[in-house]
């Protein structure tokens, strides 16, 4: 049975309505290398039994935390998950919840987002935080987006150090606006370069975005970046990849952040292959009416008890599309939930210890392969729980002949940044522990263990 019900009379008037010829005219934007040209090689159906087999078979062929020694970052980490998560999200008001259209019957659900915004801007030191976002790139882009609707300027400096990721969504969410992406060059320490960023503003940038920690795991200078773009009038966003640095660095509205984006996979989100994730995102009082998404308030009911409402609800689908100042749908309510659950569990002190112990095996990870012959460290600034090694062999051919051993050992760069082709990223939380790292030197060393 089809389950597409349009007749080709009903297509060919959609196509005329729109102004296309043909179907395939509205994949212009998708390069012709990567498309499909013949049908799916689908093989035949098979039982359930089969299916759950070949799937099982197909599953165990991943290359993970738990089947490999990973030192895998760039974004995505391997941190801790208290158990109880998987058992509160499971409870079916939780995992079957959508966004409450009707919001204040869902008076948990308005709860668990207030309290996620009030950890968030706990965290980051700012004064409002919304109910969450897809994750940390397109938080990024929205707040680059945000910059430019308050400062009405279209030039936007982004750090080199920033995360790729972040960058190449931020480009297309630009791509159709006008907008001008400026890249602000890495100093040799690994920050960014204050010097060219002072040298690239003026009077027509909207806003500098940073990474903190950035791409390389260096801790940027924020006060100083904050400094440089507030002269000009522009606005700066900080964007925080890896939020549980935030448990030992000053927090980014300390410093003079006027946006904050990042993403909150570290926070009791499982790796997944890449999601989903939840972002969070982070402003000033005086900006809120700008920012995107939407905006959990406490209130009290006529018989004095304290209640929940959705305060600002600022996608198209609730206000005038032109007074919108984002179409984000959806909010990722049970990521954020999960996110609540675990530093609501790790409290302040538990946050801090968890970011100590990343420092500090980041820290004999570095010490250690520093002294391995025909391995280097790149940047000295000082860092978190990443660090750049430069190898004098094929970078490719030392992460695979480390794979097969199996220590995941680390990011190539050279995709995404060509002068650093003979480097990898190397990242080490608290999950490692020492005998890992140990293993890791034994390897470049030579050994396999």
């Amino acid at each position: 049975m089809r389950y597409i019900p349009h007749t080709a009379g009903d297509v060919t008037e959609m196509l005329e309505r729109i102004g296309v010829g043909t179907l395939e005219d509205l994949f212009v934007e998708i390069p012709e290398s990567v498309r499909l040209k013949r049908p799916l090689d689908l093989s035949e159906s098979v039982s359930e039994t089969e299916l759950l087999r070949e799937l099982k078979a197909l599953a165990v062929k991943n290359a993970t935390p738990e089947t490999h020694k990973s030192f895998l970052g760039g974004g995505a980490y391997h941190h801790f998950i208290p158990t109880v998560i998987d058992l509160l999200i499971s409870r079916s008001e939780f995992y079957t919840a959508y966004t409450p259209y009707q919001p204040e019957i869902s008076q948990g659900t308005l709860q668990a987002v207030f309290e996620f915004q009030s950890l968030i801007c706990q965290l980051t030191g700012m004064d409002a935080a919304n109910a969450s976002m897809y994750d940390g790139a397109s938080a990024c882009a929205e707040a680059v987006l945000m910059a430019v609707r308050l400062t009405r300027r279209k030039r936007v400096l982004l750090s080199r150090a920033l995360n790729p990721r972040y960058r190449a969504v931020v480009a297309t969410y630009c791509r159709y606006l006008s907008l001008e992406l400026v890249d602000v060059a890495v100093a040799a320490d690994g920050r960014t370069d204050l010097a060219d960023l002072i040298a690239k503003l003026d009077d027509s940038t909207a806003v500098v975005v940073v990474g903190y920690p950035n791409y390389f795991g260096v801790i940027e200078d924020v006060a100083a970046f904050a400094k440089a773009s507030h002269e000009t009038g522009a606005r700066l966003v900080t964007a925080v990849a890896e939020p549980i640095a935030l448990g030992l660095l000053k927090s980014p509205g300390e410093l003079g952040a006027d946006i904050v984006a990042g993403e909150g996979q570290s926070f009791g989100l499982p790796l997944a292959f890449g999601g989903p994730y939840v972002g969070f995102f982070a402003v000033l009082q005086k900006d809120v009416r700008a920012m995107p998404g939407r905006l959990v308030g406490e209130t009290t009911d006529l018989e004095g008890q304290r209640g929940f409402v959705l305060t600002l609800a600022t996608r198209e689908q609730h206000i005038r599309r032109e007074k919108a100042t984002s179409n984000i749908c959806s909010n990722q309510g049970l990521c954020a939930l999960m996110a609540t659950i675990f530093l609501s569990l790790l409290g302040k002190q538990g946050l801090r210890e968890m970011a100590e112990q990343n420092l500090a095996k980041a820290a004999y990870a570095r010490q250690r392969l520093s002294g391995i012959k025909g391995f280097s460290l790149v940047f000295d600034g000082p860092m978190f729980n990443e660090f750049v090694v430069r190898s004098e062999a094929p970078v490719a051919d030392v992460l695979t002949r480390l794979e097969a051993s199996g220590i995941l050992a680390g990011i190539p760069l050279g995709e995404d940044y060509p002068e650093l082709a003979d480097c990898f990223l190397v990242c080490v939380t608290e999950q490692n522990q020492r005998a890992e790292i140990d293993a890791l030197v034994a390897a470049l060393q030579g050994g396999v263990q």
